[in-house]
């Protein structure tokens, strides 16, 4: 809900950081928001210190898994999405054939046989594919960073 309400005031400016990072850090402050928001009651009503406590200025490593995470997640989101957009603009027989290789690990021999063409071919489709799959991932890349 945030990042919609937040999003028509979103201005990209390469210099100050990418879409995918702004993303990153409006759910890293919702998260932040929710935990603190759970936190007992005598926290809140304890004294505050002048001085961040040493402990408060460690860096947490969590941190680092989290930005490690976020980074599959989103590879894993640009390439699912680029497969989307590829599906819809081949051959349908071709997005399968390298389907059935690349996906459901069938042998080469097999896919083949089943499509009725050569081994050559299969291998053809696959490279054919995954290169508009790799040049889909590259063009969402630009396009949202």
């Amino acid at each position: 809900m945030s990042v919609a309400k937040h999003i028509p005031t979103f201005r990209y400016d390469p210099a100050i950081g990418s879409f995918k990072g702004w993303l990153l850090k409006m759910t890293r402050w919702r998260i932040t928001d929710q935990l603190r928001k759970r936190k007992p009651e005598a926290v809140h009503n304890a004294p505050q210190e002048e001085r961040t406590g040493t402990i408060d200025r460690v860096v947490d490593p969590v941190s680092f898994e989290l930005e490690k995470a976020w980074e599959v997640e989103w590879q894993h989101t640009l390439f699912e999405a680029a497969v989307e957009k590829i599906k819809h603009r081949v051959d349908p027989q071709k997005y399968q054939i390298f389907d059935f290789y690349v996906n459901k690990e069938w042998k080469p021999e097999k896919v083949a046989q089943a499509f009725g063409i050569s081994v050559d071919q299969v291998y053809l489709a696959k490279h054919r594919v995954t290169e508009l799959i790799k040049e889909e991932v590259h063009r969402l890349e630009k396009e949202i960073t």
